[in-house]
């Protein structure tokens, strides 16, 4: 814990705190998107269990396995063909605002599903999975911040 000789001290901590706080929040945003982009990214091709208000995904049919077989696709790999679906998850952040997203049409039709298509969410169940890495990671990152140690790459201590 980090003490202080005065008061003078403990505001020149807090303007100090201040003039950091765009910084970190940003950091954080930053590292929040790259860990759910990358574990959006790593759900393509593996079915997924049920996670909060998303289902569990449906075995692909008999009819796509085949279909993908016959164009040489790689099979039990649900929404993977060619890797454009997958390699179309970007992240794009802006002070302490995200999105992780797609701007494949397919992607919308996975995520909500269609009348023929059995929804295959991504996007959010890597939100919900991301939180386990996430959420300690801001932990100790604004306890670093506001002790006034490195915050960029804390460790535990």
């Amino acid at each position: 814990m980090k003490n202080f000789r005065s008061l003078g001290d403990f505001a020149n901590h807090l303007a100090m705190l201040a003039a950091e706080s765009a910084a970190v929040t940003h950091h954080m945003t930053e590292k929040g998107a790259e860990t759910i982009q990358k574990i959006a990214k790593s759900e393509i091709a593996h079915y997924q269990p049920a996670v909060g208000p998303f289902a569990k995904w449906e075995e692909l049919t008999a009819e796509t396995e085949f279909d993908k077989i016959r164009q040489g696709y790689p099979v039990e790999a649900p929404l993977l063909r060619t890797g454009e679906l997958r390699d179309s998850i970007k992240k794009t952040v802006q002070g302490n605002e995200a999105v992780i997203g797609s701007d494949q049409d397919k992607m919308v039709w996975h995520e909500l599903g269609t009348p023929t298509i059995p929804p295959r969410a991504v996007l959010g169940p890597a939100a919900i999975r991301g939180m386990k890495d996430v959420e300690p990671r801001f932990a100790l990152t604004i306890g670093a911040w506001l002790a006034g140690r490195g915050w960029r790459n804390p460790r535990l201590k």
